[in-house]
């Protein structure tokens, strides 16, 4: 084999390791991303959920807060509990078709 020869087989050499090294950082930062993206997600979910949680809590301390306050805010509660009877009417519906 030729000094030529030997001179760009190792360069080859030199580019493949090259280039599995920087495939083997991608493959790592790839890992890493996706746990980190994973634990965003789980995160989100928390808090998606915990956001629910609140809302609930809003929504049933206004309804409680209507049961105490002025003919006005009976008013409001009549509207909620009739809004709350058409949600559970519509539930019963579908559990029936």
């Amino acid at each position: 084999m030729s000094v030529e020869s030997q001179i760009i087989i190792q360069k080859l050499k030199g580019h493949i390791e090259h280039i599995i090294s920087k495939y083997e950082l991608a493959l790592s930062e790839n890992i890493s991303l996706r746990e980190e993206m994973d634990k965003c997600k789980s995160e989100l979910d928390n808090r998606n959920n915990r956001i629910k949680e609140l809302e609930q809590k809003v929504e049933q301390m206004q309804l409680a807060e209507a049961f105490t306050a002025s003919s006005e805010d009976v008013k409001e509660a009549k509207k909620r509990i009739a809004k709350i009877v058409r949600e559970i009417d519509k539930c019963i519906s579908m559990l029936n078709d």
